[in-house]
């Protein structure tokens, strides 16, 4: 389970004195923690929660990251750098935007998802199956674009052209 790396790895990084990989791996721990207590019942996150905080993590990191390169603050930025390589160790490889395009488009076969209806539908299946392997604002974009698709007897739309062309 992936808590159990976790804890094992801070239990590590704490016996080799790194003293950055333990504190991230406890941001970590405390991400999860404030997750599973935020409801009015407390729950136990199953590995895809834990990826999707996991996730979210990194992103604020990167953010973070590119405010203090533009503000001048490399130290600030090298260590933000340094929490994502940490966080992005536990996180499955992520998808290629074509490889998560074809994921896409054989999971809305799949679930018969056809218009714009089917859309969260559509992402909730791919939440389930793909957690942590793909970036679902993009995900997101590719479904809209693909279940707004027009009929084959109403005019197609082409972005470079325009209607009707």
């Amino acid at each position: 389970m992936l808590r159990d790396d976790i804890n094992n790895a801070m239990k590590e990084a704490m016996k080799a004195g790194q003293a950055r990989r333990v504190s991230t791996l406890r941001l970590i721990n405390a991400a999860i923690l404030q997750r599973e207590t935020s409801g009015p019942e407390r729950l136990k996150l199953s590995d895809p929660e834990i990826l999707d905080v996991m996730g979210k993590m990194i992103k604020q990191r990167q953010e973070s990251m590119e405010i203090y390169e533009k503000a001048g603050r490399a130290e600030l930025a090298a260590q933000e750098r340094e929490e994502i390589d940490i966080i992005s160790a536990y996180l499955p490889k992520q998808m290629s935007d074509r490889e998560a395009g074809h994921a896409i488009s054989a999971l809305l076969k799949d679930i018969e998802a056809e218009t714009i209806k089917d859309m969260g539908r559509a992402m909730a299946a791919l939440k389930e199956r793909f957690a942590g392997r793909m970036d679902f604002s993009k995900a997101s974009a590719m479904v809209k674009k693909l279940l707004a698709r027009t009929p084959q007897d109403s005019p197609q739309i082409d972005s470079e052209r325009g209607p009707h062309d």
